[in-house]
């Protein structure tokens, strides 16, 4: 399996870095037999502060492993908002699918990462947004108070309940 779990993942983390770079792997080659990069490993990891460093050194946020999936899909996965926030804030495709067609918010939902699929779909709302020349608010009425448009207001609405069923399921409600 790609990402290793994090028991065994903590015991061997110390040295697993290291090793790339004793070795003299490539920012952006594929560190082991899944075609995954040390980007992907460490956003697999949670591993923010190594993740910021092979982002500066030039990694591509956006390379894909033998399953599809992008650093943005790792850390998803393994729920570190920390990790995704950096990879958005470098400006990873957001809406780039793996091989079956899932984005990071759909892994960070199917996973049960709640507060990850809401940062998520909140960027990726912004972002569509900023695209159309939106704002997603309006100056409607003559109070001057802002109103959410409609559409973005609708989309919000279902992304809160998928949410909330989500949160039902794994409550066992």
């Amino acid at each position: 399996k790609p990402c290793v779990p994090r028991q065994r993942r903590q015991r061997q983390e110390s040295g697993s870095f290291s090793n790339l770079f004793e070795a003299g792997t490539s920012v952006n080659a594929p560190a082991d037999a899944f075609g995954q990069s040390p980007a992907h490993l460490a956003a697999c990891g949670g591993e923010a502060f190594f993740l910021l460093w092979q982002l500066q050194t030039g990694a591509n946020l956006n390379q894909q492993d033998c399953l599809g999936e992008a650093p943005i899909h790792k850390a998803a996965k393994v729920g570190s908002l920390e990790c995704l926030a950096l990879l958005v804030a470098g400006d990873a495709k957001i809406d780039l699918c793996n091989n079956s067609g899932q984005t990071a918010a759909d892994l960070a939902l199917a996973y049960g990462f709640l507060e990850c699929a809401k940062f998520l779909t909140t960027i990726q709302h912004t972002q569509t947004m900023k695209l159309r020349g939106q704002s997603g608010y309006s100056l409607s009425d003559k109070h001057g108070l802002l109103r959410e448009d409609p559409a973005a207001q609708n989309q919000e609405s279902e992304t809160n309940r998928s949410i909330s069923r989500k949160r039902r399921r794994s409550d066992g409600v």
